[in-house]
């Protein structure tokens, strides 16, 4: 169960130090040692140290040797322990943070894939390391006119937050020419940051850089007080997350939304205009963050049966028991890491689920999940028997529109 806003308050000033004198932190010590949280991780059997040893050694006082194992490289923050837990316990949004960040401090020998991935956010504002001139280039091919604020900064009721995958990487400027062409469609009034727009740094903050994510908080925040929107929509799981348990601490209150909630409320609207029949058996994946985190089940869903012609089979693990695509918390970045102790691709894994229910295509909400999954298809020599697409993909072929 996630945070509720009146826990969400209080994450702020919890630090190792003082864990145990917080209300957060006694929750924690009623840990009853029963052993999901170990068992329902997908890493569990790699992991030395899982949250109910953490828990054991906090009671005794002997956190050290926990900081000086790699063992939390291989939590990729998928919320299975936290969703399992019996006590409601706040593991993945709480007690595993601070661990990994008094783990990171100590770590002699950073994984080289994630290092690089961090100092380029650091440098650049964004993971992949390339220059943020360019951070908004995909909107001279978005087909329909997209507002940058720094540019025009009138007032606008959607504030469009784009973020790093979305812009930079190829397929993700597909979710974002999509995204564009659906608001089009609708009528909304949105513009977006443009290159003044930095990663929102959900992923650094959860594999330990805490100061990273400071910084790319304060940055973002700094651009948000200076234009005046109504609402925040992004189309990020991770930056979705971000804004909703991380940013409030430090005064963002405004109104917020995933792209699947956001068209999702507005399906009456856009029901009329998906004229075009898509014949695809699809299967949906459950985002860690929007699924297990947040709830969000019926919304994409509901999305896909409004597309004509859509046909739905669910894997084996969907909702709450949806297996993890393994890029939350660093994962994105220490497959070389997990490849080289011979652990499988979570991304890999789940393809096998996906494969096996027949479907066509692979429905996902997160951008991350895109890359994934579609470099898994072809590792595992599925490629022609499966496609990849976010369901904003879907949305707009279903307008029928050139």
């Amino acid at each position: 169960m996630p945070l509720t806003k009146e826990r969400i308050t209080n994450i702020c000033d919890i630090t190792l130090e003082n864990l145990t004198k917080t209300p957060e932190g006694r929750l924690v010590l009623t840990c009853i040692q029963c052993g999901t949280c170990a068992g329902t991780c997908p890493y569990g059997d790699y992991m030395d140290y899982p949250p109910r040893r953490i828990i054991a050694l906090l009671r005794l006082g002997e956190l050290e040797e926990v900081f000086k194992s790699e063992s939390l490289l291989n939590c990729v923050a998928c919320y299975s322990c936290m969703a399992q837990c019996p006590r409601g316990i706040a593991l993945t949004e709480v007690l595993l943070p601070l661990m990994k960040e008094e783990m990171f401090v100590k770590l002699s020998d950073v994984p080289a894939e994630l290092q690089t991935a961090l100092q380029n956010t650091l440098r650049y504002g964004n993971p992949q390391g390339i220059s943020p001139r360019k951070r908004a280039d995909w909107v001279k091919t978005a087909g329909v006119p997209v507002r940058i604020l720094p540019t025009d900064p009138k007032p606008t009721d959607v504030l469009w937050f784009v973020e790093c995958y979305t812009s930079f990487h190829p397929r993700g400027q597909d979710n974002s020419r999509a995204v564009a062409k659906l608001f089009h469609a609708l009528g909304v009034d949105f513009a977006i940051l443009g290159n003044d727009e930095y990663c929102a740094g959900e992923c650094a903050r959860l594999v330990g850089e805490t100061g990273l994510f400071d910084t790319l908080r304060q940055r973002n925040m700094n651009l948000f007080r200076k234009y005046k929107f109504n609402q925040i929509v992004t189309g990020g799981a991770h930056a979705y997350d971000a804004f909703k348990y991380l940013y409030p601490c430090h005064g963002f209150n405004y109104p917020l939304d995933h792209t699947t909630t956001f068209f999702a409320k507005k399906l009456n609207e856009l029901k009329p205009k998906l004229t075009k029949k898509l014949n695809y058996v699809a299967t949906y994946h459950d985002s860690c963050c929007l699924g297990r985190h947040n709830g969000i089940y019926d919304d994409p869903r509901d999305l896909l049966r409004a597309i004509p012609g859509i046909k739905i089979t669910e894997m084996y693990h969907n909702k709450i028991t949806s297996q993890c695509c393994g890029g939350g918390g660093g994962g994105m970045w220490l497959d070389t890491y997990y490849k080289a102790k011979n652990m499988e691709r979570l991304s890999e894994k789940r393809i096998k689920e996906a494969v096996a229910t027949g479907a066509d295509v692979l429905v996902v909400s997160c951008p991350y999940e895109i890359s994934r999954f579609e470099d898994a298809l072809k590792v595992m020599g599925y490629e022609n028997k499966m496609i990849v697409r976010d369901i904003v993909e879907l949305l707009a072929e279903s307008l029928g529109e050139n």
